[in-house]
């Protein structure tokens, strides 16, 4: 029973939504640099899997709209085409998403946990899409209110899967939560940004020039290191903003789980959740 007990790891719900809690660039970047020089494997190979199963509904649904020159040049076909990968996709994203939560709390992930959360694959992709669909509709209207948008619904998904929530709530709690410290976060994903705009430049230089197999095997190499830096990243601003639940036995060493006794009304769904998905220590090595 003692290692079946749960702990908190991090913040929590009630002091996330108050904006209790603080944000250091620098220490979340150097800790998800970190974490990707131990752990980027099972990330690499998670997106990997999503990219291919990717191009496979591009092209299956692209022969249903009239071939793929006909979807690239019809604006509607491109609609339906992103929608279907997002809903179809997004349940494999979730997986590589809570590798990087897992690493924020010390744990080692496989690449199959790219496939662990498919039971709740309907909610992820509703989930997924609606914080698609509004980050576009704010691009749409005005520039800015869709870069809010993208920053403060980035962290729906490990809260629908970690905490077991509709995707409602917590796209509500997401956004509620997140714009106390969004200049932060925006300039914590700016910085990826930035690192994969300088990463094409080779690439982009190297345009007909003969060279340019040169160019994509490096931006090859960077997207191994970048990849699992993004979603670790989101992983340390997950825990260290909503918590994360854990058994005791795996807790990593000098934790903080001052939080553990967090009153939320979500903590009831916390351990259901953890157990649905396979339970975080089925995933370590």
């Amino acid at each position: 029973m003692e290692n079946n007990q749960m702990i908190n790891v991090g913040g929590n719900i009630e002091s996330a939504v108050q904006g209790q809690y603080s944000i250091d660039i620098r220490a979340v970047l150097q800790e998800a640099w970190a974490l990707t020089k131990i752990s980027r494997l099972s990330i690499v190979i998670g997106a990997l899997i999503c990219m291919f199963l990717s191009m496979v509904i591009v092209l299956v649904t692209s022969q249903y709209l009239g071939g793929v020159e006909s979807a690239l040049k019809d604006m509607k076909a491109q609609y339906i085409i992103n929608v279907l990968v997002t809903l179809a996709i997004s349940p494999f994203i979730a997986g590589i998403e809570m590798m990087g939560v897992f690493h924020a709390v010390g744990l080692k992930t496989q690449p199959k946990l790219v496939f662990a959360f498919l039971s709740k694959g309907a909610i992820i992709a509703i989930c997924a899409l609606l914080s698609s669909t509004l980050s576009s509709l704010g691009f749409n209207l005005l520039i800015l209110p869709g870069i809010f948008l993208l920053v403060t619904l980035s962290l729906t998904v490990p809260l629908v899967v970690e905490k077991n929530m509709m995707p409602i709530k917590a796209i509500i709690l997401s956004v509620k939560s997140l714009r106390f410290q969004f200049f932060k976060l925006l300039a914590i994903y700016g910085i990826l940004a930035m690192i994969l705009i300088i990463s094409i430049f080779p690439l982009l230089a190297m345009m007909n020039s003969g060279f340019e197999m040169i160019g994509i095997v490096f931006l090859c190499f960077v997207l191994t290191y970048l990849t699992p830096l993004f979603y670790n990243t989101k992983g340390i601003l997950y825990r260290e903003i909503f918590g994360i639940k854990v058994n005791a036995s795996e807790a990593p060493a000098g934790s903080h789980t001052d939080n553990a006794d967090d009153s939320s009304d979500n903590d009831s769904s916390d351990n259901d959740s953890n157990s649905s998905n396979g339970n975080n220590g089925s995933f370590t090595a």
